[in-house]
């Protein structure tokens, strides 16, 4: 039962499709197991043994020995089945099972034209099958492919003959790829599909940026340098939490590298994206400090049973502070794990006293009123009415547009009258040098003030240092 030419042509295919040998065997043992079933309606009375080595293919099917057959597929007379095997003439009788040896060329031309289908059929599913498989464990891997199609959706990477597709939220928005750039990407999901299995990777995952470190920072890889927490914002900023196991190791030195090439490394994969790298420590006034870099504080304020905290800045520093559109004080959030409010001084002053004036103690507003908002939205201050959400008065507390309008106005007047005392009468011409005196008086304090903290922070930092060398 030699069919070599037959076996030829299925290693051949199997080689294109990447299809291991020992499989293939397994598609041909199906193979023939379908078309005897589409052929006689069954075959769980049927066995296939394929050799490829030898090129063999061996068919049996185990019959009844009857006096009349009924149907030939089961069923073989006494005869029959001593002519097939002459030497078991002696052994044989009725109601015993006879072993039919069936050659593979009876089959003819079907077998051909039913082989291919069937082969792609199979071949494709096995193919599927080793993508899906091998993908799946390579989740979390950082994967080099090249774009094959840009879509306004979907962006198609192709790995030797694998399909990949990322999203455009798994993409930096900044970036724009063309047919046959080479990027690189994290294999982020696997997902089965009728279509065969959809792998996502990902340029925008927080485990990008660890696996770029990772790659860059021997350290990383060994575990001398751990990677404690990530925030991110693809292509704007990200900030990284990093704590040596090692002492003698400086990690943010490690991570940065000499001159800075293993930071650049990673700046440029993501597309100039701008990284802040964070020493990690246990105390939380020092650890939201470094998270708010570039920024510095000039006092913080922190409530660790609330884990809230509120930074005072300088004038100048409050934009660098909250960053482009809340952009870094969001990303010091996420990293710390505090709700951060940032002020400048006066701001904070403000706030301050928002918080400490009743609105029971405003004229124009109704004892009633006051009451109310207390007792339904816990409403009791100037600060508490300014965060509040509309809806809340007038659905909950159940305020009338007139009550919510003369709320509104008493603290309107509180505002104007308390933090903008001067200004009703100030002619224009005298705003811009009564601020400016008022600016140099506010400098001279806050000089005063910051070399005080200055002061007792460097002493901090000194003794800070001399314990860790110790």
């Amino acid at each position: 039962m030699i069919n070599r030419d037959l076996i030829d042509i299925f290693i051949e295919l199997a080689r294109e499709k990447n299809i291991e040998r020992s499989e293939l065997g397994t598609i041909i043992e199906q193979l023939f197991l379908f078309i005897i079933e589409k052929e006689t309606g069954e075959a769980d009375n049927c066995s296939v043994i394929v050799n490829l080595d030898k090129g063999e293919i061996e068919i049996y099917v185990e019959k009844t020995i009857v006096e009349e057959v009924d149907d030939d597929h089961f069923d073989i007379t006494l005869e029959r089945a001593i002519e097939l095997e002459p030497d078991l003439a002696g052994e044989l009788k009725l109601g015993d099972t006879f072993v039919e040896v069936i050659d593979p060329a009876r089959f003819g031309r079907r077998l051909v034209a039913n082989a291919r289908q069937f082969l792609n059929k199979r071949t494709r599913e096995v193919q599927q099958q080793y993508i899906y498989e091998d993908y799946v464990q390579r989740i979390g891997e950082v994967i080099i492919g090249t774009v094959h199609q840009v879509h306004r959706e979907n962006t198609f990477v192709n790995i030797e003959h694998t399909e990949l597709r990322m999203p455009r939220n798994e993409q930096i928005f900044s970036e724009r790829f063309r047919r046959g750039d080479t990027i690189r990407a994290l294999v982020k999901a696997v997902e089965v599909t009728p279509k065969g299995p959809d792998i996502l990777i990902s340029r925008s995952d927080d485990l990008f940026l660890y696996k770029l470190f990772e790659m860059e920072v021997p350290e990383i890889e060994d575990g001398i340098i751990e990677i404690k927490g990530i925030a991110r914002k693809p292509g704007e900023r990200s900030k990284i939490i990093v704590h040596s196991v090692d002492k003698r190791i400086d990690a943010v030195g490690a991570c940065v590298g000499m001159r800075g090439s293993r930071i650049q490394s990673v700046v440029r994969e993501l597309n100039n994206e701008k990284i802040d790298i964070v020493n990690y420590t246990d105390k939380s006034e020092v650890f939201i400090t470094r998270a708010l870099s570039p920024a510095k504080p000039m006092d913080i304020y922190i409530d660790d049973d609330r884990k809230y905290c509120v930074a005072i800045f300088e004038e100048g520093g409050l934009e660098n502070a909250v960053g482009r559109s809340g952009v870094n004080i969001n990303l010091a959030s996420k990293l710390t794990g505090y709700t951060i409010d940032a002020y400048t001084k006066a701001e904070y002053d403000e706030v301050l006293i928002n918080q400490k004036t009743t609105l029971e103690s405003l004229d124009g507003i109704e004892k009633s009123v006051s009451d109310k908002l207390i007792e339904v939205a816990s409403i009791a201050s100037v600060a508490d009415y300014l965060n509040a959400k509309k809806y809340i008065l007038s659905d909950e507390v159940e305020l009338s547009s007139e009550e919510i309008e003369a709320v509104s106005e008493a603290v309107n007047n509180f505002i104007n009258t308390t933090h903008n005392k001067q200004e009703p009468e100030i002619e224009e011409t005298q705003v811009d040098s009564i601020v400016e005196e008022t600016q140099v008086d506010q400098v001279e304090e806050e000089v005063v003030v910051e070399e005080e903290v200055v002061e007792e922070k460097t002493e901090d930092e000194v003794a800070e240092k001399v314990e860790e060398e110790a």
